[in-house]
């Protein structure tokens, strides 16, 4: 009992089709496997950045050597202490990321790739590759006092940061917090 030449195509032939079949579905899944990855870097990245901003200052006017002035009251002199005005919520002039000295510095703060480092400037790496080659992180820094995310003309006592980071894959993970003035 044997095949026949025929026999033997039409089966490869066949097994040919099924497999191309097989590949076509699994070639999504394989993609979306990675998926799961990302979105836990993105947010431990997020989760990172949240942190390192709100253990800053709330604002470059405030006392920062932890005297009890703090911008938006009068000082021991009863002098007025003007927070930053909503307008120019960014670094200061000449400012890094290594200089950021208060939560509003990290407005418009942008990054990419092989440039999310720590705060510290050290690289989180796997076998020397960067474990966020791909992503990019976005910081905004508004002031909104009734905490409805909508960005208030005049400064208040609460600034609401907003994180965004895009994976390779194009996904937007967001996380925000909340620094007080006191």
């Amino acid at each position: 009992m044997g095949f026949t030449l025929i026999e033997l195509i039409v089966g490869i032939l066949i097994f040919a089709v099924a497999m191309v079949s097989v590949i076509n579905f699994l070639q999504p899944q394989v993609r979306k496997g990675i998926d799961p990855i990302w979105q836990v870097r993105a947010a431990s990245l997020a989760q990172s950045l949240s942190s390192e901003i709100t253990a800053k200052a709330f604002d470059e006017n405030s006392n920062l050597a932890g005297g009890a002035t703090r911008c938006g009251e009068n000082d021991s002199s009863a002098t007025f202490v003007n927070c930053t005005s909503a307008a120019n919520l960014g670094p200061d002039a000449g400012e890094n990321r290594e200089l950021f000295d208060d939560v509003d510095d990290y407005n418009g703060f942008n990054f990419s790739g092989a440039n999310i480092l720590s705060s510290l400037g050290l690289g989180t790496s796997v076998n020397g590759n960067n474990i966020y080659n791909g992503f990019t992180a976005q910081v905004s820094v508004i002031y909104d006092a009734n905490l409805d995310g909508i960005a208030d003309t005049a400064p208040g006592n609460k600034k609401l940061v907003l994180i965004t980071i895009t994976t390779p894959g194009g996904e937007q993970i967001s996380a925000s917090a909340v620094k007080g003035n006191f």
